[in-house]
């Protein structure tokens, strides 16, 4: 039997030309929006030719939604630290993290707007990027029912919805900045409004 030859050349997806490409993503989406962007204008801009980005997507949805996940899944993975009072703050610092990122704040708002208006990207980013942050979210609310601080029969769906609201209505809606020691009273808020059963630490 012949084994198979290692991919040469053209055929190999170079790190660095995926790197190009995804910086020309960002800044294609933070000047022009998604409805603008174009593969030609990313493919211009990162330097490289139309066919780089074909090989590795088939369309520049597709592109986007793989530039948005693989900056944005990772982190909404926080560390267990062994309380729920220490998850949720850890949770609400990556979520703040995330949303006042530069990159990722230059187009959320863009981005949002457009998902109200393209039901095959919103649909793609509940797919690609909120189902898996929303994973991440439920493994550690799975973990504090494990633990008895909270209860068997929380409604974690609204949960997940009930932990990121307050930043992201306050950030992106409200446009306020956070004052010192919002991070640790929001937590505290959120303990009780989830139904914490005991003191926890962390």
């Amino acid at each position: 039997m012949t084994s198979r030859r290692a991919p040469t050349g053209a055929a190999v997806l170079q790190s660095w030309i995926t790197s190009a490409i995804t910086e020309a993503v960002w800044g294609e989406l933070a000047a022009h929006g998604y409805g603008r962007l174009s593969m030609e204008a990313v493919a211009k801009r990162a330097g490289v030719g139309k066919s780089a980005l074909y090989r590795r997507w088939p369309s520049k949805q597709d592109m986007v939604i793989a530039v948005l996940s693989e900056f944005s899944v990772p982190r909404a993975e926080v560390m267990d630290t062994g309380s729920l009072r220490g998850d949720l703050l850890a949770t609400v610092h990556a979520l703040r993290d995330w949303f006042t990122h530069p990159r990722f704040s230059a187009v959320l708002p863009d981005l949002t707007a457009e998902a109200g208006r393209n039901a095959a990207l919103a649909a793609a980013i509940r797919e690609t990027i909120g189902g898996p942050r929303r994973e991440h979210g439920a493994a550690m609310l799975r973990r504090a029912i494990a633990r008895g601080e909270l209860p068997d029969d929380l409604n974690v769906e609204l949960a997940l919805d009930f932990v990121p609201g307050p930043l992201y209505w306050r950030l992106n809606v409200r446009k306020m900045a956070l004052d010192p020691g919002y991070s640790e009273e929001l937590v505290e808020f959120l303990l009780r409004g989830l139904g914490c059963v005991r003191p926890t630490e962390g």
